[in-house]
């Protein structure tokens, strides 16, 4: 089992930043890729970053290439994702995953594990 925990969340003014985090605690020495979706209401999950734990490779969704990244501390098992010039479009809850076997997937059944979420709130 692994566990996840997010933090950082909160109210930001469009343009600005926040930087979530995501700890992982439990069997981590499985995880092969760690991720970020999102969820707005009346919206599905959708796919945001995913780094690969061991290589560090990653992958973004088209929305927020160039304004996120994502990083990680392996000595910390802690994942980060590094939020720049939000917009309004980006308010949802944030949630981690972990993904044991299937590396830099997109959908969110390929994951194994999540957190409890964070929401972000983007005000215009």
């Amino acid at each position: 089992q692994v566990q996840l925990v997010e933090s950082g969340g909160g109210l930001v003014q469009a343009g600005g930043s926040l930087r979530l985090s995501c700890a992982a605690s439990g069997r981590t020495f499985n995880i092969n890729t760690m991720g970020w979706f999102r969820q707005a209401p009346g919206k599905e999950r959708e796919f945001v970053a995913a780094i690969s734990w061991r290589g560090g490779s990653t992958r973004y969704a088209d929305s927020v290439k160039g304004r996120f990244t994502i990083s990680r501390d392996n000595a910390k098992n802690t994942v980060y994702l590094q939020m720049n010039s939000l917009a309004p479009e980006d308010t949802a809850v944030y949630y981690c995953a972990a993904d044991i076997d299937h590396g830099l997937q997109v959908g969110p059944n390929y994951y194994d594990y999540w957190g409890q979420g964070t929401q972000v709130t983007v005000s215009s």
